[in-house]
C-alpha cells in the first residue's frame, strides 16, 4: 500500500519566513516528509491562487527533504476563506474529480492548516467518505522543526469505548420505542431495530400500517420523542385522525383558512401543519383524507409551503411526517381514492406493525406492562394471583381468543380487571368473569352461520364444549348436521368420507364415523336423538 496525503497550504504556519531561517522553523507540511516512521509516497497540496509564491517555496523544499515522494498541487479558488459554502464547495469539487484508489493506496488527511472552516470542511468530506482515508493532525516539538503527527481513524468501530457507548445508545432508543417491554417476537425486535436507525438518521416521511390497535399511534409519539432526546426536532407534536376531517373542515384543519373563507369563519385559523413547524406531524388513517387534500399535502409534504383555505398567499412549515393506515392504499389507488404520487411519496420507509394474534409470545410482557400503567394512573398497586395469572394467559394463548382490537383488547381488559380487584388482587373470579365477557364481545366476529355451533349443547356439558377449539366445534357441529340428516350411520359416513372412502381397501365408514364420534365421548344414536 502506497501513502497519500492530503494537505492545505497554511498561509501562516507553512510561512515561516521566506529567508533561510525557514528551515530552522517548524512547518506543519514539510515537516510531514520529514518522518521515517511515516514514508510518504505522494503528496497532494491544495493552495489558493494566491499562495502560488508560497506553494512553490513549499514544494521545493519538500522535494529537497524526500526526493522520493511525488509532490503535486492542485487550486481550490474561493473568494472568502471563512465562507463555508464556497470553501466545502472547492473542497467537493476536488474530490470528486481525484482518483482515490483505496485498494492500492492509504490516504491521510492533513487537518492543521488551513482556515477553521477548511480544516471543519476537511473533516466533514473524510467522515461522509468522499475522501477514503484517515485524519492527520501534527504538532510542534521543544526540539528541531520535524515535530510529530498523530493519526485519527474515525472508523468509530475500532474504539471499544465508543463503539460500545454507539450500540448502547441504540438499544436504549430501541427500548424507548418499545416502551420498555421486553419483547420476544423475533420478527417484530427486527422491525422495530430498523425504525430505531431510520428514526435517528432520516427526516423522510414513514408510513406505518396495520390493523385497528396494533399501536400505530403510540409508536409515533416514541418515534417524536425519541427524535427529541437527540436534538432533531425542536417543535411539538401535532396529531390527528383523518377519518375526522371532512370538506370545509378537513382544509382547515390541516392548512388554516383566513378570515371569511366560508360561512362561520370569523377569525383566521393556523391550521395543523402550520402548528407542527419544526416539529412532527402524526396524520393517522391517512387512507380517509380527501384527493384536494391529498394534493395539498404533497406540496407542502415536497416544497414546505401551502395556501391556508380562502388566502392568496403561500405559507411554510418544515414539519416531519409520520402517516399511519389500516387500509390496503395500493387498493386505494387503483379504485381511485387515493394519489399514486402521495402513496410514492410517504412510502420511502413503510413498517406493518403485526397484529397481537401474530407475536402472541409478546402477550405477557405486554400485560405487565399495562397493569403497570394501570397502577401508575390509579394509584395504587394490583396485581394478579398464581392461579388467576395462570387461568387468564390460558386463555389468551388459546386459539379461540380473538383480540380483535389488539393492544386496545388488552388494555381495556386488564382496566376492568385492575378496577374489579378488591384489595388489589385480580382473582379467579374476576378472570372468570372478564374471559366470558370478552367471548360475548367477540362471538359476533366468529365466521360461519352463527347457529353452527348451537347443537352441540344439546349433546355436549358445557365444560366439555368451553375446551374445544374452535376448529373442532365447527367440524364436529358439522358431523351432528349429517348425522341428523341421514337414515342411519353407514348413510352418514357415506356422506362424510365421499373421497377418501373410493382409496380405502376396506369401505367401513361406519366404523370410522363411530371412532370419530368416540373421540368427543358420543353416539351415533345421541347425536341422532335416536333415529
Amino acid at each position: 500500500m502506497k501513502t497519500v496525503i492530503i494537505g492545505l497550504l497554511g498561509a501562516r504556519l507553512d510561512h515561516a519566513g521566506f529567508g533561510r531561517k525557514r528551515h530552522e522553523r517548524w512547518r506543519p507540511t514539510v515537516s510531514l516528509v520529514m518522518h521515517d516512521s511515516l514514508p510518504v509516497d505522494e503528496f497532494v497540496l491544495l493552495h489558493h491562487p494566491e499562495e502560488r509564491e508560497l506553494a512553490g517555496i513549499t514544494v521545493g523544499d519538500m522535494r529537497e527533504l524526500s526526493p522520493l515522494t511525488n509532490i503535486t498541487t492542485h487550486l481550490v479558488d474561493y473568494a472568502d476563506p471563512w465562507d463555508f459554502e464556497q470553501v466545502y464547495s472547492q473542497l467537493l469539487d476536488f474530490t470528486r474529480g481525484y482518483a482515490f484508489d483505496p485498494e492500492q493506496n492509504e490516504y491521510y488527511v492533513h487537518i492543521t492548516t488551513g482556515t477553521h472552516v477548511a480544516q471543519i470542511c476537511l473533516y466533514l468530506l473524510t467522515e461522509a467518505n468522499y475522501i477514503p482515508g484517515k485524519l492527520l493532525q501534527t504538532s510542534p516539538s521543544k526540539e528541531g522543526n520535524q515535530g510529530s503527527y498523530r493519526i485519527i481513524d474515525l472508523d468509530l468501530s475500532r474504539y471499544d469505548q465508543i463503539a460500545s457507548r454507539f450500540e448502547k445508545e441504540a438499544r436504549d432508543g430501541i427500548a424507548y420505542l418499545k416502551s420498555g417491554i421486553e419483547t420476544r417476537n423475533p420478527a417484530f425486535n427486527r422491525l422495530i431495530s430498523q425504525i430505531e436507525q431510520v428514526s435517528i438518521k432520516s427526516s423522510a416521511p414513514m408510513l406505518l400500517t396495520g390493523p385497528t390497535g396494533a399501536g400505530k399511534s403510540r409508536l409515533a409519539k416514541r418515534i417524536y420523542e425519541l427524535k427529541k432526546q437527540r436534538g432533531q426536532l425542536t417543535g411539538r407534536l401535532v396529531e390527528v385522525n383523518c377519518a375526522t376531517l371532512r370538506g370545509d373542515n378537513a382544509m382547515s384543519a390541516l392548512f388554516g383558512h383566513v378570515k371569511g373563507a366560508f360561512t362561520g369563519a370569523l377569525n383566521p385559523r393556523t391550521g395543523l401543519l402550520r402548528e407542527a413547524d419544526k416539529g412532527l406531524l402524526f396524520l393517522d388513517e391517512i387512507g380517509e383524507l380527501g384527493l384536494d387534500e391529498q394534493a395539498m399535502l404533497l406540496r407542502a409534504i415536497e416544497d414546505k409551503v401551502f395556501t391556508p383555505l380562502g388566502g392568496d398567499r403561500e405559507t411554510g412549515s418544515d414539519f416531519q411526517l409520520i402517516v399511519g393506515t389500516n387500509r390496503n392504499l395500493y387498493e386505494q389507488v387503483r379504485n381511485g381514492r387515493f394519489r399514486e404520487d402521495l402513496l410514492a411519496r410517504i412510502n420511502l420507509w413503510t413498517y406493518q406493525l403485526p397484529p397481537l394474534k401474530q407475536r402472541i409470545e409478546d402477550f405477557e410482557p405486554n400485560l405487565e406492562h399495562e397493569l403497570q400503567q394501570f397502577m401508575v394512573k390509579a394509584g395504587y398497586k394490583v396485581s394478579f394471583n398464581k392461579a388467576a395469572r395462570t387461568q387468564y394467559l390460558a386463555f389468551a394463548y388459546a386459539p379461540g381468543a380473538l383480540w380483535r382490537a389488539n393492544f386496545r383488547d388488552l388494555n381495556s381488559s386488564v382496566t376492568r380487571m385492575a378496577t374489579l380487584a378488591t384489595g388489589g388482587r385480580i382473582t379467579e373470579d374476576i378472570v372468570e368473569g372478564e374471559i366470558e365477557r370478552l367471548k360475548q364481545a367477540w362471538s359476533g366476529f366468529v365466521e360461519g352461520p352463527p347457529v353452527a355451533t348451537d347443537s352441540l349443547a344439546e349433546i355436549l356439558p358445557a365444560e366439555a364444549l368451553r375446551e374445544l377449539d374452535l376448529f373442532d366445534r365447527m367440524q364436529l357441529a358439522e358431523v351432528v348436521k349429517v348425522c341428523r340428516e341421514s337414515r342411519n350411520m353407514a348413510e352418514a359416513g357415506r356422506k362424510l368420507y365421499n373421497a377418501s372412502r373410493n382409496l380405502k381397501t376396506s369401505m367401513n365408514d361406519s366404523h370410522r364415523l363411530k371412532q370419530y364420534l368416540l373421540r368427543f365421548g358420543l353416539t351415533f344414536q345421541a347425536v341422532s336423538n335416536g333415529d
